[in-house]
């Protein structure tokens, strides 16, 4: 059974720092691209960084400089640190786990980040 559980998640003050983790289960982690995304309140979900299974990352412009994500393919693990926080990067952030060929996607269930002061 596959499972991405997301931890890390709260409320934080405008520049602040968060570390968000994703923990993987049930397919063979190494082999997928990992990607965080997140959904603000009546915005549609848009991808925040991706990192490949060689180590190769791509961000959204809205947070390269502030945002980390990293893998350990060890734990099964990906984790996304965050830091200068806005108000504006507040939203419900999901990880997920793809792979082209053959098309496959999974998702976590979410978990809530708010900045605010």
């Amino acid at each position: 059974q596959v499972q991405l559980v997301e931890s890390g998640g709260g409320l934080v003050q405008p520049g602040g720092s968060l570390k968000l983790s994703c923990a993987a289960s049930g397919f063979t982690f190494s082999t997928y691209a990992m990607s965080w995304y997140r959904q603000a309140p009546g915005k549609e979900r848009e991808l925040v960084a991706r990192i490949f299974s060689g180590g190769i990352t791509n961000y959204a412009d809205s947070v390269k400089g502030r945002f980390t994500i990293s893998r350990d393919n060890a734990k099964n693990t990906v984790a996304l640190q965050m830091n200068s926080l806005k108000p504006e990067d507040t939203a419900v952030y999901y990880c997920n786990a793809a792979r082209l060929v053959p098309a496959i996607q999974y998702w976590g269930q979410g978990t809530q980040v708010t900045v605010s002061s």
